[in-house]
C-alpha cells in the first residue's frame, strides 16, 4: 500500500531540518529523508545571522544555539599589519546584534533536537529517486539502503536536497549562472595570534585571505589562489601550504595547527527563477548557490523554509486558500537575487588583481566604511534584518497607513520588541498578530479564528492597525479605524 503524507521533505541539511521542524511545530504530518547515513561532521556554513536567530527563537531552543557558538561583532579589513577599515555589528536593531559563529554540524544538531522535540525524525539512507506531480498530490519513489523501492503519496514535496537537487532536475528548472574562474582553498584549524571577536579579512596583492572565528581559537581560513587552469586542483592542500599562504598575506606571526578539514573548492553562482511548480517547491541550495562572502547561504535557505512552512501549514489546515503558496516564489526569489548580487560584489571587490584598482579600493574603503550610514546599511544587509517583501501579493497598505521615521511599512520586518513577549509566530498555531486596538483583534479573530490571534498588541507608535504575519513581517498596515481594510486582506487569504 502506498503511504500518504502531507509533506515530504527531501534533504536533511539545515534547510530541510528547519522546514520539517517548523511544520511539525504546526502539527503537519511530515516525512524528511536524506540519503546520507549520518549528519555532516564538517563545519561548512559558520554563521547564524540576527534575522535567523530571531526566527529560531520561536522554537524555544535559542539558548542551545547561543551555547554552541560565539558572537562575532564585526569585520576587520587589513593589508598586512595596516588596518584599512572596521565594520561593527553592535548597532544592529535586533535582540541578537552580532553574527553567531557556529559550525554547521552544531546548527544541524540543535535543529535535529528541535525536530525530535516536536515528534519528528530524519530517515537516513533513504533517497528520493523519482517523483511525479499530479493535481491531487505528488507520487514519490524512495530508495532504501537495501535497494527496496517505496511509493509515497504526498500532498506537497519540498526539495531541500542541495546544489545537485534531484527535485530541481525532476522539475526541469534551469539553474542559471556561472562558475567563478578562480581556485580557492579552505582550512578548518586552530590559529594562534588572532583576536576571535571579529572576522579578519586581508587584502593582499596576490589575493584575499579571510579568517572566520568558530569557537575558541578554531578558525575557518579561506583564500583565493588566482585564475584556475580549468581542471581545478585535486587532492587536498597540506597544512604547510596554508601556513605559507598565511605568512605571505597575513599580519605575520600567526601559527596554524590541528587541522580538522582542508580542501580546494570553486565558487558557483547559480539560481532558479521560480522556486517551485505545482505541488513541488525548492528551498536552500536547491534553488540558489553563491559565493560564501557575507555568510548568507545557509541563512537565506533557512529563511526560505521559515517562509514556506507557515504558508503550507495554513493551507494544509484548511485555513487558507492554496493561492497563499503562490507568494513563496516571488518573495524568496527576490531575496535570492539580492543575496547573490551582494555576494558577487563582495567577492569581486576582494579579488581585484589590478594594482591600481587595489589601491583605489583600499583608499575608498578607508573613507567610505568609516561613515556611520554606510556601516548601518552594511550591518542591516549582512544580518538580513533589512529583508522585506514590498512587492509581494501578501503586502497591502490600507487606508491612511501610518508613516514615520521609526514606523515600518507594509512588507517590512516588524520590530521584534513590538511582539511584547513571545516572538511573532511562536507556539503551535501559525496566526497573524494584530497590532492595534483590542476591539479590532476581537472582531478579526471572531471572523477569521484560524488566521488571527485574538490577543492584540499595542499599535506601533501609538496609533494604526497592523497585521503581522507568522514570520514577523507586516502584511497589512492601515489607519487605526481601517478594520474594513484588514478584513478584506484576510478574506483574500481565508478559505
Amino acid at each position: 500500500m502506498t503511504e500518504k503524507v502531507q509533506v515530504l521533505v527531501a534533504g536533511a541539511g539545515p534547510v530541510g531540518l528547519t522546514l520539517a521542524a517548523e511544520l511539525k511545530r504546526f502539527g503537519v504530518n511530515v516525512r524528511i529523508v536524506d540519503k546520507a547515513p549520518a549528519p555532516t561532521d564538517k563545519s561548512k556554513a559558520l554563521v547564524l545571522w540576527s534575522r535567523s536567530l530571531e526566527l529560531l527563537e520561536r522554537t524555544g531552543k535559542i539558548a542551545d544555539y547561543l551555547a554552541a557558538g560565539q558572537p562575532g561583532h564585526g569585520t576587520r579589513i587589513s593589508k598586512g599589519r595596516e588596518l584599512i577599515a572596521e565594520i561593527d555589528l553592535d548597532g544592529i536593531d535586533s535582540p541578537y546584534p552580532y553574527a553567531l559563529m557556529i559550525p554547521q554540524n552544531e546548527t544541524e544538531r540543535v535543529l535535529g533536537e528541535t525536530l525530535a522535540g516536536f515528534g519528528g525524525a530524519v530517515e537516513r539512507q533513504v533517497e528520493l529517486v523519482a517523483f511525479e506531480d499530479g493535481p491531487n498530490g505528488v507520487t514519490a519513489t524512495l530508495k532504501h539502503p537495501d535497494d527496496r523501492l517505496e511509493q509515497v503519496t504526498a500532498d506537497w514535496l519540498v526539495g531541500c536536497d542541495g546544489a545537485h537537487s534531484t527535485v530541481r532536475h525532476g522539475l526541469g528548472l534551469p539553474f542559471e549562472g556561472s562558475t567563478q574562474p578562480s581556485d580557492w582553498v579552505l582550512a578548518d584549524l586552530k590559529v594562534e595570534g588572532l583576536k576571535p571577536d571579529k572576522l579578519d579579512l586581508y587584502w593582499h596583492a596576490e589575493g584575499v585571505l579571510a579568517f572566520f572565528p568558530i569557537v575558541g581559537n578554531r578558525y575557518r581560513v579561506i583564500a583565493d589562489l588566482g585564475p584556475t587552469d580549468g581542471a581545478g586542483r585535486s587532492g587536498e592542500p597540506a597544512l604547510a601550504d596554508i601556513q605559507a599562504l598565511v605568512d605571505a598575506r597575513g599580519p605575520g606571526g600567526l601559527v596554524l595547527h590541528d587541522p580538522y578539514w582542508l580542501a580546494y573548492f570553486h565558487i558557483n553562482e547559480r539560481k532558479v527563477k521560480d522556486y517551485g511548480r505545482g505541488r513541488v517547491f525548492l528551498a536552500g541550495d536547491a534553488a540558489h548557490i553563491h559565493s560564501p562572502a557575507g555568510g548568507q547561504g545557509m541563512n537565506t535557505g533557512m529563511q526560505d523554509a521559515f517562509n514556506l512552512a507557515w504558508k503550507l501549514a495554513l493551507v494544509i489546515r484548511g485555513a487558507a486558500k492554496a493561492d497563499l503558496l503562490a507568494s513563496y516564489s516571488p518573495e524568496r526569489s527576490a531575496v535570492g537575487d539580492r543575496v547573490l548580487a551582494n555576494a558577487t560584489r563582495m567577492t569581486d571587490l576582494a579579488t581585484l588583481r589590478n594594482p591600481v584598482a587595489q589601491a583605489v579600493r583600499n583608499l575608498a574603503a578607508k573613507v567610505v566604511l568609516g561613515l556611520h550610514q554606510v556601516q548601518r546599511k552594511m550591518s542591516e544587509a549582512l544580518s538580513e534584518t533589512e529583508i522585506a517583501y514590498p512587492k509581494s501579493p501578501l503586502t497591502v497598505e490600507g487606508r491612511h497607513a501610518p508613516h514615520g521615521h521609526d514606523l515600518p511599512r507594509a512588507g517590512e520586518r516588524c520590530p521584534p520588541e513590538a511582539a511584547g513577549g513571545l516572538p511573532f509566530g511562536a507556539g503551535p498555531d501559525p496566526r497573524f498578530t494584530v497590532l492595534g486596538a483590542g476591539s479590532a483583534a476581537t472582531a478579526l479573530a471572531a471572523r477569521f479564528p484560524a488566521l488571527v490571534d485574538a490577543h492584540a498588541r499595542p499599535p506601533l507608535g501609538g496609533d494604526g492597525l497592523w497585521l503581522v504575519r507568522p514570520d514577523g513581517y507586516i502584511g497589512f498596515a492601515g489607519a487605526a479605524d481601517d478594520l474594513a481594510g484588514a478584513e478584506a486582506y484576510l478574506a483574500a487569504i481565508a478559505v
